[in-house]
C-alpha cells in the first residue's frame, strides 16, 4: 500500500517539472524578435518566430518589435543656403535590425524615438542648409529626402536601427514671410495682367485702325468704280437717246413726254397750275404733239397758196 507522503511528493515533483519546463520555453510572435538576457547580460538574440528554449529562472526574454515604426518630428525652422527661412515638417520610418545593439544602446522604443528625432533634426539642418529654397520646395525635393535618409541611416546604425524612409511633409516659409511673398506675387501678377491688357489694347487699336483704313480704301475704290460705271452708263444712255432721236424725233419727243408725265404725276396730291394749252400737255390735245397755235398758221398758208396761183376762170375777149 502506497504511503500518502509518496503521492504528495510525486505530485510536487511533477508540479516542479512543469514549472521548470514552462520556464524553459518562450514563444516569439511574427511581429517580434527576442533578446535573451542572463543576469542582466544579453546571451542570445532570437529573430525567428516560433517556440524557443532558455535557461529556466535565470534567463529573461525581452521582446523587441520587428515592425516598421514611425517617428514624428515637430516643425522647426531651417535656414537655406540663400538665407531663406523654412518651416520644415518631416517624419521618418525605421525598424530594429540588431536587437542586441538596440538593447545595449537605447533599450526602449521611447528612447530610440528621442535619439532618432535629434539625429533627424541635425540631418535636416545639415542637408537643407546646403541648398536653396527653390531646390527644397520644387526642384530637388526627392533627392534631398534620399540624402537625409542615407545620413540618418548611417548614424542610426550604431543603435541597431535601420532607417527605411524619410519624408518632408511640408516645407514653407514662416507665416510673416509667406504673407510678404504672397503680396509680392500678387503685385507681380497684377503688373503682368496690366501689361498684357495694354498690349492687347494696343494690338486691338492697330487692328481696328488697319480695318478702318482698309474699309476706307475699299469704299473709295468702290465709289470710283461706281462713278466710272455710272458715267459709262450715262454715256451709253445719251448715245442711245441720240441715236433714237436721229431716227425718229417725233417718237423721241413723245417718249420723253410720257416719262415726264410718269415722274411728275406719281404723288396722290399732285397739283399743277398750268394753262390748258401749255406745251407740257401738248400730247393730250394732239397725238402729234403740235399745239393749235402751231397748226393754224400752217393750215392757212396751205389754203391761201392755191388761191393766189389759180388762173382766172373767166374767158378772155
Amino acid at each position: 500500500m502506497r504511503s500518502p507522503v509518496t503521492g504528495i511528493a510525486a505530485l510536487l515533483l511533477l508540479l516542479l517539472v512543469l514549472i521548470v519546463a514552462y520556464s524553459s520555453v518562450f514563444t516569439v510572435q511574427q511581429t517580434e524578435q527576442a533578446l535573451v538576457v542572463r543576469f542582466g547580460r544579453p546571451v542570445a538574440s532570437v529573430t525567428e518566430a516560433g517556440l524557443h528554449f532558455k535557461a529556466p529562472f535565470i534567463d529573461t526574454v525581452i521582446p523587441v518589435d520587428r515592425r516598421i515604426l514611425d517617428i514624428e518630428n515637430p516643425s522647426q525652422e531651417v535656414i537655406a543656403s540663400d538665407q531663406k527661412r523654412l518651416v520644415v515638417d518631416a517624419f521618418a520610418r525605421y525598424r530594429i535590425k540588431n536587437p542586441l545593439r538596440y538593447y545595449q544602446s537605447v533599450g526602449t522604443v521611447q528612447a530610440a524615438n528621442l535619439q532618432l528625432t535629434t539625429l533627424l533634426n541635425a540631418s535636416l539642418r545639415r542637408v537643407l542648409g546646403e541648398v536653396t529654397l527653390i531646390q527644397v520646395v520644387r526642384d530637388e525635393r526627392e533627392a534631398l529626402m534620399a540624402r537625409i535618409r542615407d545620413q540618418l541611416d548611417k548614424e542610426a546604425d550604431a543603435y541597431g536601427i535601420q532607417v527605411v524612409d524619410v519624408r518632408i511633409r511640408r516645407a514653407d516659409l514662416p507665416e510673416q514671410n509667406s504673407q510678404a511673398v504672397y503680396q509680392r506675387m500678387q503685385t507681380e501678377r497684377q503688373r503682368e495682367a496690366a501689361e498684357f491688357r495694354a498690349q492687347g489694347g494696343q494690338k486691338a487699336q492697330e487692328i481696328r485702325a488697319n480695318a478702318d483704313r482698309q474699309a476706307t480704301v475699299i469704299e473709295a475704290e468702290a465709289r470710283s468704280q461706281a462713278e466710272q460705271i455710272r458715267g459709262e452708263g450715262d454715256a451709253e444712255r445719251n448715245r442711245l437717246f441720240a441715236a433714237a432721236y436721229s431716227k425718229d424725233p417725233d417718237f423721241f419727243a413723245f417718249y420723253r413726254s410720257m416719262t415726264a408725265y410718269e415722274n411728275a404725276l406719281k404723288g396722290n396730291d399732285t397739283r399743277f397750275l398750268l394753262r390748258p394749252d401749255s406745251d407740257f400737255f401738248r400730247f393730250f390735245g394732239n397725238p402729234s404733239g403740235k399745239t393749235a397755235q402751231a397748226a393754224a398758221p400752217a393750215t392757212t398758208g396751205t389754203a391761201a397758196a392755191p388761191a393766189a396761183t389759180a388762173p382766172d376762170p373767166s374767158p378772155k375777149p
